[in-house]
């Protein structure tokens, strides 16, 4: 479990693939990590296989790939990364699985004075759970929905502090953004769902 606060922004410095799927090594500001822990990049839960002081080496095996842009990642592609929570930390996000429910594309990136607002084209079903002033993950980062211009779009308002600290400070329109819709919106529709098609 993840709060899409970002702990370190890493540097992918080589990816290939190997018995275990898409294996990345990650240049990073850890010094710590253990064997088998878990670490989101770019919201994307993986496992640590290897480690040592600054670098960290992880796999994402065929179902990952296809929900995710890791398969594309190249060396000299920075990450957002973020370590498991522990229990007694602050919450200061909110609850992220590191279970990406889909790929975005952004659309437009405009600047409203101290922020940058980022609309994406997000996935229906995504959408769907996806609410006015709600959370959304967006490459691991716990963000605020600002708006929600038009069907299937969810509108971003970053500040400088996420600028600065993340890499979402260089999206552009076409970039691919991982998506996770809140976890609490996800069983609401579950819970509903028996209650609507009733209404059908």
């Amino acid at each position: 479990m993840f709060t899409g606060l970002i702990d370190d922004v890493g540097i992918v410095e080589n990816a290939h693939d190997s018995a275990a799927g898409r294996e990345v090594r990650v240049r990073c500001s850890y010094d710590d990590l253990s064997g088998g822990e878990s670490i989101a990049l770019n919201g994307a839960c993986l496992t640590v296989r290897e480690h040592g002081s600054g670098w960290f080496s992880a796999a994402a095996a065929g179902p990952t790939l296809e929900r995710t842009t890791i398969a594309a990642w190249r060396a000299g592609d920075r990450v957002n990364l973020e370590r498991a929570l522990r229990l007694g930390d602050r919450l200061g996000g909110h609850i992220v699985q590191g279970h990406v429910d889909g790929v975005g594309v952004v659309e437009s990136v405009a600047a409203a004075g101290d922020a940058v607002l980022v609309d994406v084209r997000v996935p229906h079903d995504v959408a769907e759970l996806t609410v006015l002033h709600g959370s959304v993950t967006v490459d691991g980062v716990s963000l605020t929905v600002n708006a929600l211009p038009a069907p299937d779009v969810v509108q971003l308002s970053l500040i400088e502090y996420t600028r600065g600290h993340t890499t979402l400070g260089a999206l552009q329109p076409g970039a691919r953004v991982h998506l996770e819709a809140d976890l609490v919106g996800r069983y609401v529709q579950r819970l509903t769902a028996p209650w609507l098609a009733l209404e059908r």
